[in-house]
């Protein structure tokens, strides 16, 4: 018995999906709305609906607009490839690709924005409702949402696809929600790919977004929520992962790419979770906490901090220079333990000229708790790939992350705690010489240097 609660937007009646998708989903959802009016039906009535995308190419106009819960929009293929890649290339090249654009179930956001027009004006999905209970169970699952171009961002640029600035956004949720899950996709070339208000029990997992001037943002407030197991990789200019005013997340498990301005952002965040991920980028500031976060576990994690090693993306920075930290931390009581951090930079790219890059820096708070951070900071002269191709990108990124001969030992500060905090603990993050701590106000262990009797037990 087929149901009439999943719809094929190949097969609905109304709109044509390869010209305009946004239509033909709305049509779909009206016409839910219509079927489904009663709230209590033997203890059910609105059962809401899967709404299915073909692998292919839908061009998009029209903002899909959902108010219902209980939709699950999926397709069959994430369908991702690097955009920036190809735009980064040359043009003469591309005759001989394979392929050149995203693929799988694939939207392609086409709409017009007017100057000045609101920020949720350029989501493809834009979802809101007000009343109570608060809308549920909205799923998007397996299709690819395609910002297309980047757009010159007023400054002349000669490369404007390098701008991450266009006015989309793939998925915008503006209402206080419940248990929505994003699963499978892949998001490209949007400002902005996922912004959620007021996230409750929220699952973001497994998923493909990247070269995005956003990845993730978790805006107003939030909490029980989980980013799991996703590749994400924003641009020099946004966050790879942010959240704010959030209680309980938990973020696991994944391998967030180098170019955002920050791999993780918290700004009054508390007990929450950063747990064994891999972090890598080419700018200080890869994690911070900033603004009252308390009582938070970063534990696990793998962090590594180059150079920008591919040609075309190396005038691109994120405007922090290297005493700023690689993680930052402003607030109480959290804990960071157990990390592995590493930096390999030539000691001509460091900024300011001659500074000692600083790893862990407390800028204000008390009690912070840092433990058994290994810390390893080398240097290297640079290995510049000139040709600016895809095989070039790939081979000289893949060269600098698998680089370890030759490398001489870089002189940083690991632990660096300000005047502002006091009252903190750190253990066995650094040797004496590495570690700038008042030591009568905080408490502090140094690591033991090999050959040498440890403090203490002489």
């Amino acid at each position: 018995m087929s149901s009439n609660n999943y719809y094929d937007i190949t097969e609905w009646n109304t709109g044509n999906p390869y010209d305009d998708i946004g239509e033909v989903i709305n049509s779909i959802i009206t016409d839910i709305k219509n079927r489904q009016t009663s709230n209590d039906v033997n203890e059910g009535g609105k059962p809401g609906a899967v709404i299915y995308i073909p692998p292919g190419d839908y061009h998009l106009l029209t903002q899909v607009v959902i108010d219902i819960s209980y939709l699950k929009i999926m397709g069959s293929g994430h369908g991702f490839t690097s955009s920036s890649i190809r735009f980064n290339t040359s043009e003469s090249d591309w005759a001989n690709w394979h392929e050149l654009w995203p693929g799988g179930s694939r939207i392609l956001v086409d709409m017009s924005l007017e100057d000045g027009a609101e920020e949720s004006a350029g989501a493809a999905f834009y979802i809101a409702r007000s009343g109570d209970p608060r809308i549920s169970s909205v799923e998007f699952a397996d299709f690819c949402i395609d910002g297309l171009h980047f757009v010159d961002n007023g400054s002349g640029s000669h490369d404007p696809e390098n701008s991450y600035l266009n006015g989309k956004t793939g998925i915008y949720i503006a209402s206080a929600q419940d248990s929505f899950r994003i699963s499978g996709m892949g998001l490209v070339y949007l400002e902005h790919g996922v912004t959620i208000y007021n996230a409750d029990a929220l699952a973001i997992h497994n998923n493909f977004i990247a070269e995005c001037g956003n990845c993730i943002e978790l805006r107003e407030s939030g909490q029980a929520s989980k980013i799991t197991d996703n590749l994400i990789g924003a641009g020099y200019r946004g966050y790879s992962v942010y959240a704010e005013n959030f209680g309980g997340l938990l973020i696991t498990a994944n391998n967030i790419f180098p170019r955002g301005k920050s791999s993780v952002h918290f700004t009054n965040v508390v007990r929450s979770s950063i747990s064994s991920n891999r972090f890598h980028s080419f700018y200080p500031g890869m994690l911070i906490m900033e603004n009252g976060c308390t009582e938070n576990l970063v534990s696990s994690n793998h962090l590594f901090r180059e150079r920008e090693p591919w040609a075309p993306m190396q005038s691109y920075n994120n405007g922090l220079d290297d005493l700023y930290g690689l993680l930052y931390i402003s607030g109480d009581n959290n804990s960071i333990i157990a990390n592995h951090i590493s930096e390999t930079i030539d000691t001509q790219y460091i900024t300011p000229t001659g500074a000692t890059p600083v790893i862990i820096r407390v800028v204000s708070g008390k009690g912070n708790y840092i433990s058994g951070n290994h810390i390893v900071a080398t240097t290297e002269a640079s290995k510049v790939q000139e040709a600016a191709d895809a095989s070039a990108c790939f081979s000289t990124q893949v060269s600098a992350l698998l680089a370890t001969n030759g490398l001489e030992v870089l002189t940083v500060t690991t632990v660096q705690i300000e005047a502002t905090s006091q009252q903190n603990t750190v253990l066995d993050s650094g040797t004496d010489g590495q570690v700038v701590i008042d030591k009568m106000l905080n408490a502090f262990r140094a690591t033991p240097t090999p050959g040498m009797a440890a403090e203490g037990q002489r």
